[in-house]
């Protein structure tokens, strides 16, 4: 691979710097870099971002492209996956075409990594992962994906699915997913216990949808925290949405980030809309708590509100926490790059000498700027090869 000079880029709290890739990581950072023969992009003052990481995706559901979905399903957790389930056995979505769609737009839009959920379900078997798992090596060396294995319509209550997981972790599924131990499988001592189980059998980190509100849903943090405790699974489990957390009372709250702490267990908050009660990002940004966040469903039976760009996550999440002050929205493009590519375990990821060189140029006055803005006009950079331009996927 040639080397790849990328000249007159500013990064965030830094004047304007030379980028020097080789071998597809970023070999020097400084003003002047000299390297003959090498490739060059004149970054023209523009912002430099390290890739954007959507560390929570649905893409085997996204609707792009099928036209508008009429949307008149009750709102509770329970009507809209029976919804979505009967929905997507009728229409026959084909999960290959439907996540391309995604990739090609979250890459446009400077996304470099993500991690997916992948509903498993007796209805179609592992068609919906392996139609994912084509887009993930369609998109090898453009995008990193990511895919857990998803027991969306629950999976105790729903005989086969247990099996159906296995298969998939056997094949190249990277997380275990769980959901609701109360409220779906209404067991939740036993879904934690199969969850946890094949977490161990396979290797396998761990992300569980809690939805669960209040008491109920602290619970299940208890449970959680207690389960990766005994498996000494820490910094291998995610929380995610984790909504109880917004609507329990500041004591109880507290002992909860305790028991977070302790067992190194992440968060991911999405910025939720709706008045829904939401993880207190700032507090648990304090308290050292790891966070990640991601775009949730694009365009699904779920809702029609989320697109795949990473900035409008960040600027979602700043406002659903009425982030006002720099450090404040700093905190929020944080964690939609460094915190959520910790998260999922994104190699090697930055703007540092050794990192690789997975990038994006945007023009601004400054990175916070660039939340509110969102401008259209990216180029992104991959392993040191451009893969997105203009808003367009080369890919």
């Amino acid at each position: 691979m040639n080397d790849v000079l990328v000249r007159n880029v500013r990064p965030l709290h830094a004047g304007a710097v030379d980028l020097l890739v080789r071998d597809g990581r970023i070999a020097e950072v400084a003003l002047g870099v000299q390297a003959d023969d090498a490739q060059v992009i004149d970054g023209a003052g523009r912002l430099i971002f390290p890739g954007f990481v959507d560390a929570h995706a649905h893409m085997d559901k996204t609707l792009l492209g099928l036209g508008w979905y009429v949307n008149d399903v009750p709102q509770n957790l329970r009507s809209m996956i029976d919804n979505e389930r009967e929905m997507r056995l009728a229409r026959g979505i084909d999960s290959h075409t439907q996540s391309s769609k995604q990739a090609r737009l979250a890459l446009a839009a400077g996304t470099t990594h993500i991690r997916t959920f992948v509903d498993i379900d007796t209805g179609w078997g592992l068609s919906g992962f392996e139609g994912v798992a084509q887009t993930r090596e369609d998109f090898r060396g453009a995008l990193d994906i990511q895919i857990v294995a998803f027991p969306q319509s629950g999976m105790l209550v729903r005989p086969g699915t247990v099996e159906l997981m296995e298969d998939a972790l056997r094949n190249g599924a990277d997380v275990v997913g769980g959901l609701d131990p109360s409220t779906i499988d209404r067991d939740p001592a036993r879904h934690l216990d199969v969850v946890f189980g094949m977490a161990e059998r396979y290797d396998k980190d761990v992300d569980i949808h809690l939805h669960e509100p209040g008491d109920l849903g602290a619970f299940s943090v208890e449970l959680i925290a207690e389960r990766t405790k005994v498996l000494g699974w820490q910094g291998r489990v995610v929380i995610s949405h984790a909504f109880s957390l917004g609507g329990v009372d500041d004591a109880h709250l507290g002992k909860l980030i305790d028991l977070l702490l302790e067992n190194d267990i992440a968060i991911m908050s999405h910025g939720p809309s709706g008045g829904r009660p939401a993880p207190p990002v700032a507090r648990l940004a304090a308290a050292g708590v790891r966070l990640c966040t991601g775009n949730d469903g694009i365009r699904d039976a779920w809702g029609p509100l989320n697109m795949p760009d990473m900035l409008l996550r960040t600027f979602l999440v700043a406002y659903r926490n009425n982030f006002r002050r720099d450090a404040d929205l700093e905190l929020a493009l944080h964690i939609s790059t460094y915190g959520s590519a910790q998260v999922v375990g994104a190699a090697e990821y930055g703007l540092a000498p050794g990192a690789a060189a997975d990038f994006v140029l945007l023009p601004g006055e400054n990175h916070l700027e660039a939340i509110i803005e969102r401008p259209k006009e990216r180029l992104v950079v991959k392993g040191g090869r451009v893969v997105a331009e203009g808003g367009v996927a080369l890919v």
